[in-house]
């Protein structure tokens, strides 16, 4: 991993602001000096050529004074007569020094240009001009010159602009950083929270930031995630308790058994007690059974799907043994679904045990298919199920009072499981009205067969 991308989000960002803004700034710098430049140059020029008009226009009338070149020091001047003959000239000017320019102007113009490495002055860069002069004798020429003006200007421009690009991209970086660092702050926070929970204590929940932004919806669903998380581990518990409960009731019974049989041995009736014991056995079978197959639905391990002719499913369960109720059949033929054979079967046949358990004469059992969705109903003729309990019996090892009464060594995952299987196949599992008794509906996506028998007439089992 790179130095670039082992620093905090902070540096990086701010980095990366300061350096746009230097980019900008040099950008702006630059043409702001560029601007400033030539309106300087253009400046200079025309102070330079207005300087030699004057000049010349002096030289014409009054002739070349003893004051004709002071006040001009920061310029570079040389006259010439008609025969070339250096006539005056600055202080540093000779006959044997060269001209400032070898410029040829007009006899009616005058010749201007930016010049460098001039022979008078090398290594320098100038503004030259060279302009004629009239006379009776014939025409002179006045040559003058001044330093061009650097790429910088001057100081009184250089100056502030480096303090400003100084400036902004300083403020720039300060600010990123300080921005960047208020808007993390919630996000140490919520690390310093997540920090401390413990899977024996899931209680903390992470702070919610004031301003609706995107922070504070990591935060709401952090602690929506911390609330499902923490519901997990309690049902989890809850469930390790229950079982836990439920195992050691038959293991209890056992042990009183056999230790009520070795205090006793000769009056003891060891197949009667053999006959309880396989009771309890057959008791603690199911209940491992159950627990084994609700483990696997909530680890999401589930069998192959293959094409199920439902119809066909349910009257084979339903003539697999006999109940000790009439079961009344309504099943249309040919209804398909899609799902695993061994969880569909281990459905009905908890709910065929449910409504056994509870039905006073018959249970009655109903296939159809609606618009695409398969419909099972097994209802009985019992006590039926309160409005306000329906959903309390799909819960784990809940267990109603007339389901005691009628069943005590229930283990209460029946339903529970019942429920689970319909929703790994993509349906559900409800209790609806009915005029008597209870009524639960199966509902699992369905179609029908390419080519259905004809509907099964209701028979009695």
């Amino acid at each position: 991993m790179s130095t670039w991308h082992r620093c905090s989000i902070r540096i990086r960002l701010t980095v990366v602001a300061g350096a746009v803004m230097a980019l900008l700034c040099t950008v702006v710098a630059v043409f702001a000096l560029v601007a400033v430049r030539e309106a300087s140059v253009d400046d200079r020029t025309q102070r330079l050529a207005t300087h030699a008009m004057e000049m010349a226009r002096q030289i014409r009338h009054s002739g070349i004074s003893p004051h004709l070149l002071l006040n001009r020091r920061n310029e570079a001047i040389q006259v010439f007569d008609p025969a070339g003959t250096l006539v005056t000239a600055t202080p540093g000017f000779t006959a044997r020094e060269p001209p400032i320019t070898n410029l040829r102007p007009d006899v009616d113009s005058y010749a201007i240009a930016r010049l460098c490495d001039l022979r008078a002055f090398p290594g320098q860069c100038k503004i030259v001009i060279s302009y004629p002069l009239h006379k009776a004798d014939g025409v002179w020429l006045l040559n003058m010159a001044v330093a061009d003006v650097p790429w910088y200007v001057g100081p009184r421009l250089l100056i502030p602009l480096a303090a400003g690009w100084l400036l902004l991209v300083g403020a720039t970086a300060a600010g990123t950083y300080r921005t960047v660092s208020k808007t993390l702050e919630p996000v140490g926070a919520i690390g310093r929270e997540l920090a401390q929970i413990t899977a024996s204590d899931l209680g903390h929940r992470v702070p919610v930031p004031k301003y609706q932004d995107e922070l504070r919806d990591l935060a709401e669903i952090a602690n929506k995630t911390l609330d499902r998380a923490q519901a997990a581990v309690e049902q989890q518990l809850r469930f390790a308790s229950d079982a836990s409960h439920d195992l050691r009731s038959p293991l209890t019974a056992i042990r009183v058994q056999i230790d009520e049989a070795l205090m006793y041995p000769k009056e003891t009736d060891w197949p009667r007690t053999a006959n309880a014991l396989l009771d309890s056995v057959e008791r603690l079978q199911d209940l491992v059974t159950d627990l084994l197959q609700i483990a696997r639905l909530d680890a999401g391990i589930s069998g192959q799907r293959d094409p199920i002719d439902l119809t066909g499913l349910v009257a084979a369960e339903l003539d697999r043994r006999p109940r000790r109720v009439a079961v009344i059949c309504h099943l249309t033929p040919g209804v398909m679904i899609n799902g695993e054979r061994i969880g569909l079967a281990r459905l009905l046949n908890n709910l065929l045990d449910n409504a056994e358990r509870h039905a006073d004469s018959a249970i009655t059992v109903a296939l159809t298919l609606e618009a695409g969705t398969a419909v099972l109903e097994v209802c009985d003729d019992g006590e039926g199920i309160a409005p306000d309990q329906r959903e309390a019996i799909f819960q784990r090892f809940a267990r109603l009072e007339a389901s005691r009464r009628r069943d005590a060594g229930g283990t209460g995952l029946g339903l529970p499981i019942a429920r689970q299987i319909a929703e790994t196949h993509g349906g559900t599992l409800t209790i609806e009205d009915s005029p008597r008794g209870a009524r639960f509906v199966l509902r699992l996506p369905g179609h029908s067969a390419p080519s259905a028998d004809h509907a099964r007439t209701p028979t009695k089992v």
